[in-house]
């Protein structure tokens, strides 16, 4: 647009069309788009090195556990295995230490041991292991695990009552069944004083096992399914159970309800039909 001047015909202006010189548009915009990519690209590469940096312990942290829990389940073993076999060994060659508190102690602390040792054990070779599902006869199998965790039971003088209703069949794995019950049960008769009760029902619904023990606080309540997580810090273990169960749970697409009241006790069922 240009002024004219002085007037002409009553004329202030006159516009001129000129053809426009794109090339300083796409200069700019091919300036704009690297510029952008190159601040993308080190933004990226700062991120992923603070990212590095500030995770660093934490993975540090992570692969001292995992070398604990080889070498701890490696450990284990071999002990946990001759101590049990030497208090049957006991018990056959001498039947009056049948009734011995001592040997029940002793057998009573190693099968806890035991206990620990399968759940490093699980925690360490579960993702490398071979899933084996099939159907289980959950009721037999429950009256097996019941006979062998009768021993800590008397030890503690713990009162152990079940109902089970039988045919109960589940397709699962072994090992999994057997975590989700050896943790349930083991956590009540740990958590639960001496002169307590125990109270396991098995149907085609679900498994529960109910304790009148310590209980667990609301607070404690939201993080106990958490790996290392413990209800009592007086009590062994490393606080793996509850969250191996959660972990198995999850995986069969089950279901865990936790129901607990502090100093009045806890009930944990575990449903397989939702």
């Amino acid at each position: 647009m240009q002024k004219i001047y002085p007037y002409y015909l009553g004329t202030a202006y006159i516009v001129v069309q000129k053809p426009l010189n794109h090339k300083p548009i796409t200069s700019m915009k091919t300036r704009l788009i690297i510029t952008f990519f190159i601040a993308i690209f080190f933004i990226t590469l700062i991120s992923y090195w603070l990212g590095k940096l500030f995770l660093s312990p934490m993975r540090n942290s992570i692969i001292l556990l995992d070398n604990f829990i080889k070498d701890t389940t490696h450990e284990l073993n071999t002990p946990i295995s001759t101590i049990l076999t030497n208090a049957e060994l006991l018990k056959n060659f001498y039947p009056e230490l049948e009734t011995s508190k001592e040997l029940g102690r002793i057998e009573s602390a190693s099968k806890r041991l035991s206990r620990i040792y399968d759940d490093l054990a699980y925690l360490h070779l579960n993702h490398k292991r071979h899933y084996n599902i099939e159907q289980v006869d959950i009721s037999e199998f429950l009256k097996k695990r019941i006979d062998y965790f009768k021993i800590i039971a008397k030890a503690k003088q713990i009162q152990l009552t079940y109902k089970i209703d039988e045919s109960v069949l589940l397709y699962i794995d072994k090992e999994d069944i057997t975590r989700i019950v050896d943790n349930l049960l083991g956590n009540a008769l740990k958590y639960t004083l001496p002169n307590g009760k125990v109270e396991i029902v098995l149907n085609n619904e679900y498994l529960s096992i109910k304790d009148n023990g310590i209980g667990i606080d609301k607070v404690a309540k939201e993080e106990i399914l958490q790996r290392f997580v413990r209800v009592n810090s007086s009590e062994g273990g490393f606080g793996l159970g509850l969250s191996i169960v959660v972990d198995i749970v999850k995986y069969y697409n089950f279901d865990i309800d936790i129901q607990s009241e502090l100093n009045k006790g806890t009930k944990v069922s575990v449903l397989w039909k939702k």
